[in-house]
């Protein structure tokens, strides 16, 4: 059952109304902060995996245009960056990322540990680790190869992408909670006056866009894509491969903070446009909706009895220490708590589970522009790094 742009389109912003009308009638989806994405995602991939069970069918999503999402969405976070927020955020950028580059270690020891406990080869435990759950889809399918041809594990792909998909949505469902949690136990507040960087809080949804800032949104949008493929060019020709994603985001820093500066007259202030925080919403949230309505759940069934072990102890593992650690780390304020709901997301799914995850606390208590720079910046960009060359010491120790 293959479905073209038009359709998969259809079937995300289906995704999206269930989501959303689901969370407005379900008290506990409000009350902890579930994405609305994952919410209909969720049981999207459910009743598609039904109907591959009843009738043999499987959906089949053109998903190009989700990935063209998620490059939008990283430029609204980027245009949303003024250079004063970035430098209040330095300390806790470099904080964050020894953290989370500690945590790789953690993740993986408890995956090398369920495995011993198991009987299973400690190779597993790696595969298990990082790879599935800091590394999401992409990097586990990069890593198969290894696995089946220098380790022997031949279904690596199975167990790999099993452990992906368990991550991506047990992340999006605890950063929620944690943030409340955390919230509700500290008595947070969060700082007056400050905007939403991704949507609009949930008492102003009915908010005015003005045809002009739409517009003018649009354009600098597109015009800031150039220069992010300009970016990953440049660094191609020096030897340096980055996602058009990672450099999309720094096309948008240097963009947001160069305009004022050679534009004088011009009145630029995208951290408090509605229509960008619209964008950034509309992008993220289709991203979201395509990645798991499109989960094939009835490929990692078989596999579920021998992974569930690995699945709650790996939740149980971040919820620990992103409550005792990270948010300690963090300052054990507001941005804190929001941060720690995106970190959870982050170490089980991958960076826009994170950005959802913070949008949904956002929406609720307020904003946190600083949380929206420290975590895209260690998720998107350093951590791929690290987690690779832990990967391969690991595998040196234990392969």
């Amino acid at each position: 059952m293959e479905l073209d742009a038009r359709e998969t389109v259809v079937i995300a912003c289906l995704v999206l109304f269930l989501g959303k009308y689901l969370n407005g009638k379900v008290a506990f989806f409000r009350e902890y902060n579930i994405p609305e994405p994952v919410t209909g995602g969720v049981l999207f991939s459910i009743f598609f995996g039904i109907i591959y069970y009843i009738f043999g069918l499987e959906a089949s999503f053109a998903l190009e245009l989700r990935d063209a999402l998620l490059i939008i969405f990283f430029i609204t976070i980027g245009l949303s960056s003024r250079l004063q927020t970035l430098l209040k955020g330095g300390q806790a950028l470099v904080v964050l990322l020894v953290a989370a580059v500690a945590y790789l270690f953690i993740q993986n020891f408890t995956g090398i540990g369920v495995a011993y406990l198991t009987g299973l080869d400690p190779v597993v435990g790696i595969l298990t680790g990082s790879i599935s759950f800091s590394g999401g889809h992409g990097t586990t399918i990069a890593w198969v190869p290894i696995f089946q041809q220098e380790y022997g594990l031949t279904n690596a792909a199975e167990i790999g992408i099993a452990c992906a998909t368990f991550g991506l949505v047990m992340g999006g469902l605890i950063g929620g909670p944690i943030a409340k949690f955390l919230i509700t136990r500290n008595k947070l507040q969060p700082k007056e006056g400050k905007p939403l960087t991704v949507g609009v809080e949930h008492e102003q949804e009915n908010i005015q866009i003005d045809y002009n800032k739409a517009l003018n949104t649009i354009f600098v949008i597109f015009f800031t894509a150039g220069v992010g493929i300009m970016f990953r060019d440049l660094l191609a020709l020096a030897g340096l491969q980055l996602p058009l994603f990672v450099t999309s985001l720094f096309g948008g820093i240097v963009v947001t903070n160069l305009i004022p500066v050679l534009f004088k007259k011009i009145k630029w202030n995208p951290e408090a446009s509605n229509s960008l925080a619209m964008a950034a919403d509309l992008s993220l949230g289709l991203f979201l909706a395509m990645s798991l309505m499109s989960l094939q759940l009835w490929s990692v069934v078989d596999l579920a009895g021998t992974l569930i072990f690995i699945v709650i102890a790996q939740v149980t593992v971040i919820t620990v220490f992103v409550i005792l650690v990270v948010f300690w780390l963090m300052g054990r304020d507001y941005d804190a708590a929001v941060m720690s709901a995106g970190y959870s997301g982050l170490a089980l799914g991958a960076t826009p589970t994170a950005i959802a995850n913070m949008t949904a606390v956002t929406q609720k208590f307020g904003g946190a522009p600083r949380a929206f720079i420290v975590v895209p910046l260690v998720g998107a960009f350093f951590i791929d790094i690290a987690n690779a060359l832990i990967i391969k010491y690991l595998l040196s120790l234990f392969g």
